[in-house]
């Protein structure tokens, strides 16, 4: 059973958790609280990926303790840190874990039994993700916990008032020396659009991955500016935060399998098609390649080619961490239904 990387707190029920990381002084983006309100009205939630599924190993070379709570950490400071032999490091290839974690089986419903017969053998027969070179919006998150290292999740920006905000998955809880690396390249010397460092997290004390707390594995996080005082949404340009509207919808998934799971190393996109999570109030969807690495990948309607942006209404988590256990892990994927809980939290995100 892989561990679990949740971070715990004795928050009381219903409460969001706010995980503040020191901030260097720097010229804030300054909007109306109307705005911001304006935005929450028009806004709603994306969703992220797929469970941390990897034993995280150190980088060679690095054998110093992660910053005190105290210290700065700044966008100049992830870029510096995270360089391509990190990256590498963090995702080294050979490992035999599991494409998913073994998360608790739930004592309701809610496991891959509840799922109606023949789903396996249509998710077999069925589309599997093409590899690309990704797009701004979406990327993936490194960090450090204790002395370990890993590329474990996918995030992507969404459309906030100060142009700061990412969102993933609710079990992809960032560690120390956190960064978002957008559209991410394996082995590139420099990143198209840099490294941005994560600055507060913002999630539900209650999020996990089975019974109640499936529902709430979602999360968001505020990023630093880069050396120009640029924010992420001006160079990556950010996705649109909606409700989910329904059970069935089109859509297209974007995310970063590790290369423990996927040698290629790369963004995978599939357009596809969602339905209802059968015993849940969460979503499916069925399309091959969304190994270890891709939780908290976007759900997106109304994806634009030429922007590169949609309307994300779900993100790969929730139930198990996003998908069944056994051989069709990559195949079929679930993620939380949005609504009032994430809009909620996008509001409080968005005040920073």
């Amino acid at each position: 059973m892989a561990r679990d990387t949740s971070r715990r707190d004795t928050t009381e029920p219903g409460a969001t958790t706010r995980v503040d990381r020191a901030r260097p002084t720097r010229k804030r983006w300054v909007r109306a609280a109307a705005a911001v309100a304006g935005v929450t009205v028009c806004l709603a939630t994306a969703s992220v990926g797929h469970a941390v599924n990897e034993a995280r190993r150190a980088a060679p070379g690095d054998a110093g303790p992660s910053p005190s709570p105290d210290a700065t950490w700044t966008s100049r400071d992830a870029a510096a840190y995270w360089t391509p032999d990190r990256m590498a490091a963090a995702a080294p290839a050979g490992s035999d874990t599991p494409a998913r974690p073994e998360a608790p089986t739930p004592s309701t419903a809610t496991t891959r039994s509840a799922v109606p017969k023949g789903t396996a053998a249509a998710a077999r027969a069925g589309r599997t993700a093409r590899h690309f070179n990704g797009i701004p919006s979406v990327g993936v998150l490194f960090s450090v916990d204790g002395d370990a290292k890993a590329h474990h999740c996918t995030a992507s920006v969404v459309h906030s008032p100060h142009g700061n905000l990412i969102l993933t998955a609710g079990h992809c809880n960032p560690g120390t020396r956190a960064a978002f690396v957008p559209q991410y390249r394996s082995g590139a010397t420099t990143q198209p659009h840099g490294v941005w460092a994560i600055e507060d997290t913002f999630a539900y004390p209650g999020r996990g991955t089975s019974g109640a707390g499936a529902d709430l594995d979602f999360a968001f996080a505020t990023v630093a500016p880069d050396e120009d005082d640029r924010t992420l949404e001006e160079v990556t340009g950010g996705n649109t935060l909606s409700p989910t509207p329904g059970y069935t919808n089109d859509v297209t998934v974007i995310g970063y399998p590790n290369v423990r799971n996927d040698p290629e190393d790369r963004a995978v996109r599939c357009a596809t098609r969602t339905g209802r999570l059968s015993g849940t109030h969460e979503l499916r969807m069925e399309c091959g390649g969304f190994y270890g690495g891709t939780s908290g990948s976007p759900w997106l309607s109304d994806f634009d080619e030429d922007s590169g942006t949609g309307r994300v209404i779900g993100v790969i988590g929730g139930l198990n961490g996003g998908g069944p256990k056994g051989p069709d892990a990559d195949r079929i994927s679930y993620s939380p239904y949005f609504g009032s809980k994430i809009l909620n939290l996008y509001a409080r995100a968005a005040e920073k």
